[in-house]
């Protein structure tokens, strides 16, 4: 009998996206290798939405 409660959720210890190196963020799909962010490895255009804001925050850390 297979459990699918509590003991599963411990083996969920592996880094599942690293730091883009467009974008600078956690967000690049180590497996995928395509940016959540910025869409990079997807598209060379910047991933954009006209509902959301990107934080400026975000951009004075990386530079």
């Amino acid at each position: 009998m297979a459990t699918n409660g509590k003991p599963s959720f411990g083996k969920k210890n592996k880094k599942t996206h690293i730091i883009c190196r467009r974008c600078g963020r956690v967000a690049m799909h180590k497996t995928k290798r395509i940016c959540a962010a910025c869409g990079f490895g997807a598209t060379a255009k910047l991933r954009k939405y006209s509902w959301q804001t990107k934080n400026k925050i975000n951009k004075k850390i990386r530079k």
